[in-house]
């Protein structure tokens, strides 16, 4: 009966979803072609934050870094969509000379969640977006599947200063598939799945194992409360939450390879130095991560990073995976 019911509303759940012709038309969207190929064709679309390409890591490693991840995405059959937003318009993927001009742009990218869109164009500011904002974006763009480096999460400390990032909340209100490498590990990891379960937010690792990954080493400590094995079954998780129209996201969990990963105690040290230098310096709300992360960065003398690219571009392979089995189950239901 279930499956009956599947079959018979699938199609008018994502046609709910799926405002691309109207945005299409809008002064605010710009579409770079490959994606509107795309979208138009119901193909494989796979969404990517830009905030990496700003604050992640400096010119000109960002912007190799950022195709290298869009041509993992496509080597998987589907087409990637970087957004952000430059002279006033939001750009649904970006073309190689705008990738290249946000590259250079970097840090001055004002750092956009979704409470700054409407300053960010109505001001024309070059703007870099959040994982909150680029899901309500890829959303309102007709876009499933979300690939990022890490969620954020619940501060450290944050029963003092109440610090929740903006992530946790949209993750509870837009139906995105957000596949990254767990909560970044600067984070209160615990507090943070908390939160994700009082806002209805699936969770699942993906792999072989329940354990939940700590972002530059592929285990926090902590399960996850379910597993999705590939991306067969990651895509029929996705497709369910749809059908139910829980309007919630998914959060697919993605441990970074053992090889690729960070040292723990060496991650842990930095962390707790990191922390400590931002609470001296008075580093406070959407300035505190990209100060840890570059700190991290130079604590560990690069190893952070180094995990950090990596973890990214097995992401992309997994959330380009999903992307096409997702696309394949539409067709068939």
């Amino acid at each position: 009966m279930f499956r009956s019911l599947t079959v018979r509303t699938s199609a008018k759940v994502f046609a709910k979803t799926r405002f691309f012709h109207a945005l299409s038309t809008s002064k605010n969207f710009i579409f770079s072609p490959e994606v509107k190929k795309a979208l138009s064709n119901n193909g494989p679309v796979v969404a990517l934050e830009s905030t990496i390409i700003s604050h992640g890591m400096p010119y000109p490693q960002n912007v190799e870094t950022a195709r290298a991840v869009e041509d993992l995405v496509r080597a998987q059959g589907a087409t990637p969509a970087t957004i952000a937003i430059l002279d006033g318009k939001v750009h649904i993927g970006l073309e190689d000379n705008a990738l290249e001009r946000l590259g250079k742009i970097g840090v001055k990218a004002q750092k956009t969640s979704r409470r700054d869109l409407p300053i960010v164009l109505s001001q024309r500011l070059p703007g870099a977006t959040t994982v909150a904002s680029t899901m309500f974006l890829a959303r309102a763009a007709g876009i499933h599947v979300f690939v990022t480096g890490g969620i954020g999460g619940v501060h450290r400390g944050a029963d003092q200063s109440f610090d929740i990032s903006a992530d946790l909340l949209e993750l509870g209100k837009t139906p995105v598939a957000v596949v990254c490498a767990g909560v970044k590990s600067i984070l209160d990891i615990p507090k943070t799945l908390e939160v994700l379960e009082t806002q209805g937010v699936t969770v699942s690792t993906f792999g072989d194992s329940k354990r939940f990954p700590a972002f530059y080493t592929p285990d926090s400590g902590l399960d996850s409360p379910s597993r999705v094995e590939d991306a067969t079954a990651a895509a029929q998780a996705i497709l369910s939450n749809h059908e139910l129209g829980l309007n919630s996201g998914i959060v697919i969990a993605v441990p970074i390879p053992r090889e690729s990963a960070a040292d723990a105690r060496l991650i842990q040290s930095a962390i707790d130095t990191a922390i400590a230098e931002a609470r001296e310096n008075g580093v406070v709300g959407k300035e505190e991560t990209p100060f840890l992360l570059k700190r991290m960065a130079e604590l560990t003398k690069g190893e952070s990073l180094n995990a950090n690219i990596a973890l990214v571009k097995n992401n992309a392979i997994v959330g380009g995976k999903i992307a096409y089995e997702l696309a394949q189950l539409k067709q068939i239901s």
